[in-house]
């Protein structure tokens, strides 16, 4: 229970306003490790009073985040270990689906699910992209993405406040659900909002579809189910965790995709340097004359 390694604290020992603040912190995309955390920095400069007031705002905010966190992996910690939500591995939730009938409710977002899903699975997202535009969502999006997910490529997410809606819709309050992400840290939060519901027969995927070996599950979808969870520069240059476990695997190959795309990256790099020291002469050249 790696993910769950934190002290116990009653399920409902948080309010439901710090419940509902650690429902908008999962769709952070880099909010579950606090080591991604970015340090505090409080370089001023003497014309940028707001912008320092801004600054420290967010560092605030972020050392919040940090707490509800906190708060919500000891209330889900309780709640395995008090019986309320069952865990299994991925293999022994790909038997229950086979041998059972049990019902997959897969809850991630649309950019992991269209690349590997389960069979027969149901999916209701309990985050999805934010497509809003108004200005604190863009604001949201802008730092997001200059806070890693530009490497990550995970967007910013946002929380369906009809995820609750739709699974009733589909299945009663006596229903076997197996509850799975990419990870296993949002299928908790979801397990959490539908045992309050009345769901009293919830199965949580451990470590989620991640952990799952290609024979533990029934996958479709164009990728194995642990390189559902990666993109941006870091999944084009192959260096996340996921592919280098794939390549000590699958050998030189594999590795060799990845040393040519880094190779182009490093020949354009220099190519835009060369033709930029290049413009700048013939522009000084031009002042010259």
């Amino acid at each position: 229970m790696g993910a769950l390694s934190f002290g116990f604290s009653p399920l409902n020992a948080v309010t439901t306003s710090s419940k509902q603040q650690t429902l908008k912190n999962l769709g952070t995309a880099h909010f579950f490790n606090s080591t991604n955390m970015p340090s505090f920095n409080f370089r001023t400069q003497q014309n940028c009073r707001g912008g320092i007031r801004m600054q420290i705002v967010e560092e605030e905010y972020e050392v919040q985040q940090a707490k509800d966190m906190a708060a919500a992996k000891k209330r889900w910690e309780a709640m395995i270990r008090n019986g309320k939500v069952k865990f299994l591995t991925p293999r022994e939730a790909g038997y229950a689906i086979q041998l059972s009938n049990k019902v997959l409710l897969d809850v991630r977002p649309s950019t992991e699910r269209k690349k590997a899903w389960v069979k027969g699975s149901t999916w209701i997202p309990l985050f999805d992209v934010d497509n809003s535009i108004d200005a604190v969502n863009l604001s949201r999006k802008m730092t997001n993405f200059m806070m890693g997910g530009w490497w990550s490529g995970v967007p910013a997410l946002a929380y369906d406040n009809k995820f609750l809606s739709k699974v009733q819709e589909k299945f009663p309050k006596d229903s076997d659900l197996i509850v799975a992400c990419q990870k296993g840290l949002r299928s908790l939060a979801a397990c959490e909002l539908l045992y309050n519901a009345g769901y009293r027969n919830l199965f949580w995927v451990q470590e989620g579809l991640e952990a799952a070996e290609e024979e533990d599950l029934d996958r479709e979808g164009p990728q194995p189910f642990k390189l559902a969870g990666i993109g941006g520069v870091s999944e084009f240059l192959g260096w996340t965790d996921q592919q280098r476990a794939a390549a000590a695997k699958e050998g030189w190959g594999y590795r060799l995709v990845f040393t040519g795309r880094l190779l182009g990256v490093i020949l354009a790099a220099d190519a835009l340097f060369f033709g930029a020291q290049q413009v700048g002469r013939y522009i000084q050249d031009l002042r010259a004359h």
